[in-house]
């Protein structure tokens, strides 16, 4: 038998003695089964959140290993605090989002290891339990029983078990971190554009079409109405422009996330006014991608004026989407 450590795996059967890897070059059956993972909270999939992802999937070749992202089957802090962050990804997109990731999801339960000391979470949860071979995470990772482990202890604890790590760097936008928190305040300031660049794509949400009272209808500008999960980050109200996706294809569109004063409802929803398109969307989900912000609520004195203002914003939209066509010509 031979005694390995994590980086130089490549084939035979691994088992574990003590935490310290062990290959009998007999069997392969069981190396698929070494994981490289990536630890983190993920909660928006922001550039530097697939900084680490990526670094897992690409040691996971290199291993020859399954490449995984831990979970918490819900938020540590919701369990801890009794309320989480709202959330930056809609259910759907966010099983899509991390679907294109490559990787596999593990979940756990928080309340599982929330009084583990980091020492045992590491021996008793990756290595036991989940076979790691490989670690990446962000600079600012911590672990263990209030948080104790940091990046240092994760290092040394690698060292010790021969796993092979890698410590992502911050990653800046304007001069300054990239976080979670830096773009849920970006999206309820109006600053959709930063946000944009920080989640590394447009801020979306995919929600079901619901009936409305057809006064876009009756304006000339048919809309679809949806609700706005109550756990996602609300955007700052007003008009935006947006895309929505149906049948896998872009339209061009204008959204408006609000309570709709000139009609007076008091309901937070979100109303789509999609371009060049006709059809009956009422049941189906629906993707709506924001990308500029164009203008606060207002409220008019009357249809008329709403129906202006909505020709307005629909060539505002018009415009933008002209320039970035642009754009990506010259």
């Amino acid at each position: 038998m031979t005694i390995i450590s994590g980086m130089d795996i490549d084939r035979g059967n691994i088992t574990r003695i003590r935490g310290i890897l062990i290959m009998a070059l007999t069997d392969k059956d069981v190396l698929s089964k070494l994981k490289v993972i990536a630890l983190g909270n993920f909660d928006g999939l922001h550039i530097a959140h697939k900084e680490v992802i990526d670094s897992a999937v690409s040691m996971a070749a290199e291993l020859n290993a399954d490449a995984c992202i831990l979970l918490f089957a819900e938020h540590s802090q919701k369990l801890l605090y009794g309320k989480a962050p709202s959330e930056i990804m809609s259910g759907e997109v966010k099983k899509r989002l991390f679907e294109e990731t490559g990787a596999n999801i593990i979940t756990i339960d928080f309340n599982e290891i929330k009084d583990m000391q980091a020492p045992d979470f590491f021996e008793k949860i990756l290595i036991d339990k989940f076979n790691v071979c490989g670690i990446c995470c962000g600079f600012n990772y911590h672990f263990g029983k209030k948080a104790i482990g940091d990046t240092k202890m994760l290092e040394q604890l690698c060292a010790r078990y021969g796993i092979k790590l890698k410590v992502a760097p911050p990653v800046k936008y304007k001069g300054e971190t990239i976080s979670s928190t830096r773009i849920r305040k970006a999206l309820t300031s109006g600053q959709i554009e930063d946000a944009n660049n920080m989640l590394g794509r447009a801020f979306s949400y995919k929600e079901t079409v619901v009936g409305g009272d057809k006064r876009g209808r009756a304006l000339g500008t048919p809309t679809i109405n949806q609700v706005i999960n109550k756990n996602m980050t609300v955007p700052k109200l007003g008009v935006y422009v947006s895309t929505a996706i149906i049948n896998g294809r872009q339209y061009g569109a204008v959204t408006n996330i609000g309570v709709r004063p000139t009609i007076g409802t008091d309901n937070l929803g979100s109303e789509t006014y999609i371009m060049d398109f006709s059809g009956n969307l009422y049941g189906q989900s629906i993707e709506i991608c924001l990308h500029r912000f164009l203008r606060g609520e207002l409220k008019f004195k009357d249809l008329d004026d709403l129906r202006t203002q909505i020709n307005k914003d629909a060539k505002a939209a018009e415009d933008f989407f002209k320039s970035m066509l642009n754009h990506v010509l010259n």
